[in-house]
């Protein structure tokens, strides 16, 4: 099932996601509906509280890079067969230089800018069977990770922009959170008189 996308300027995705195991109710359907969903947006990364759930939960599906001439062909080939579920992940080093990428977000429609990240990760996660891995990422698929981790720690990838570049898109914010933004997927945008 395709959930709606919660929009930028709802309190959920600024919360600290919550550790779950593996009582958590109907884990296999939110799975495949976060699937679903980051396909039904042409996404390749999805966290939870993208969907209104503050839990400790994102998935990367990094196969549309498969196909990108820029990035070196061992990259490509990785990324071909990149796809991952990631429960209680916790991010334990970066390292290498800081690299630019210009990134977007499904939460954030119509909002594209150059962010800063270190070229590797080493993770700690269980996957969808409640199986531990520690391991290493670097380059597209450490900035994947990063970008959907944030998520889970209820940081936004504007927030790694300068304060200028946060002023210049503070107008385009501030219509995303108003529901004022065209996009081909389902959203949910705050509800703004509560807010008031």
């Amino acid at each position: 099932m395709i959930l709606p996308i919660i929009a930028y300027g709802d309190p959920v995705l600024r919360k600290l996601g919550k550790s779950i195991d593996k009582k958590y109710p109907a884990l296999e359907s939110l799975l495949e509906n976060m699937f679903e969903t980051m396909y039904g947006a042409k996404g390749i990364g999805l966290a939870a509280p993208q969907i209104g759930l503050p839990i400790r939960i994102f998935i990367v599906d990094a196969t549309p890079f498969k196909d990108a001439e820029e990035l070196e062909l061992e990259e490509r080939n990785f990324l071909s067969t990149f796809k991952q579920v990631f429960i209680n992940a916790q991010i334990i080093d970066e390292t290498g230089d800081e690299w630019v990428f210009n990134e977007g977000c499904l939460s954030i429609p119509d909002v594209r800018e150059d962010v800063f990240r270190n070229e590797t990760i080493k993770i700690e996660y269980l996957d969808e069977k409640f199986k531990k891995h520690t391991k290493e990422f670097s380059g597209i698929a450490a900035r994947i990770i990063q970008h959907e981790y944030d998520h889970i720690q209820g940081i936004l990838f504007i927030d790694k922009l300068s304060s200028l570049k946060k002023r210049l898109i503070k107008g385009k914010l501030a219509n995303i959170s108003r529901g004022k933004v065209r996009i081909d997927y389902r959203m949910r945008f705050p509800d703004m008189k509560k807010k008031r």
